[in-house]
């Protein structure tokens, strides 16, 4: 397997969570994204990188693609459930084709605490908040549901077991 580093940014802490329990499992070098300088990544077999999903963006995924470590593996974490979730917009918002083909991407549930927002980012949120209460209560989605249910409030969805498919992928690399 190698020397593997385990690289993220978090904004909430639920990626850094993540990346800690990750980090420990693969007995990998933990290192926050701000810190890592490009020339370190190559000293390194396996880089996990993982963001939050703001926008359709993976949080400073592009500081890592700048470097483009042989055998990379990234981690998104997000509020919406990954098993009903279709994540192909942002694969191909944030990689090319042939980097989709090369590089293995896992997505991870995360939270949110209202109370932590900045300014923009909790306007955002109720900007998304209104425009799912104007949809008729038919077409929502249970997603849907539970983010009207949810908002303005503090919510955790992390798990440690969620990580294991990311765990069992880098051990047989």
């Amino acid at each position: 397997m190698g020397k593997i580093a385990v690289i993220y940014k978090s904004k909430h802490g639920t990626t850094k969570q993540y990346a800690e329990w990750i980090a420990d499992e693969l007995s990998a070098v933990l290192l926050e994204a701000e810190s890592v300088k490009a020339d370190q990544l190559k000293s390194f077999d396996v880089v996990i990188y993982g963001g939050g999903l703001y926008a359709g963006g993976i949080d400073g995924v592009k500081q890592v693609m700048k470097t483009l470590p042989e055998n990379l593996v990234v981690f998104t974490v997000g509020l919406a459930d990954p098993k009903s979730t279709d994540y192909a917009e942002i694969l191909n918002k944030n990689f090319t084709p042939g980097l989709q083909a090369n590089v293995k991407v896992f997505h991870l549930r995360g939270g949110i605490d209202y109370s932590k927002l900045s300014f923009i980012h909790k306007t955002m949120m109720g900007v998304v908040c209104k425009a799912t209460k104007k949809q008729p209560e038919t077409e929502r989605t249970e997603e849907d549901k539970l983010f009207l249910e949810t908002y303005g409030k503090k919510i955790d969805f992390t798990d440690k077991s969620t990580i294991a498919p990311l765990v069992d992928y880098v051990m047989k690399m």
